[in-house]
């Protein structure tokens, strides 16, 4: 049976999604331009990987004026692609339980008492906002 495709962008996906937040507008040269050498991605690879982010919505191309290459810009801004990560992530680890995400990044130890109080903070803030 075939896989589900997913909403949300892959690590490649989100990688190529961050050069056209950065640049606006790229062809697939200029994307690939940007990316790190060590990463060795084929011209190929990224062309379809543009071609996937198109199909999933978070992206469009456009003909170019003069030349060949497709000209690629975002559909969808971080803040958006944000939200669909964190939408998907409350699905399917936390059963779209916003109390069962927000104490597990509570409890991680990793968190130092400077976030700790910010999130103190936001949450007062919010608390305030309600009650207006």
């Amino acid at each position: 049976m075939a896989r589900k495709k997913s909403k949300t962008l892959t690590e490649a996906e989100l990688r190529l999604m961050e050069v056209l937040w950065r640049m606006d507008e790229a062809t697939v040269t200029e994307i690939m331009e940007v990316l790190p050498e060590r990463l060795g991605l084929a011209y190929n690879t990224v062309l379809t990987t543009m071609r996937i982010l198109e199909a999933k919505g978070y992206v469009r191309h456009a003909k170019p004026r003069q030349g060949r290459a497709f000209i690629y810009r975002p559909r969808v801004g971080r803040s958006e692609a944000t939200r669909n990560a964190v939408r998907d992530l409350l699905r399917r680890f936390f059963g779209q339980s916003h109390e069962a995400l927000v104490l597990n990044i509570l409890q991680d130890e990793e968190l130092d008492e400077q976030e700790r109080q910010r999130i103190r903070d936001l949450l007062d803030e919010l608390a305030k906002e309600g009650q207006s």
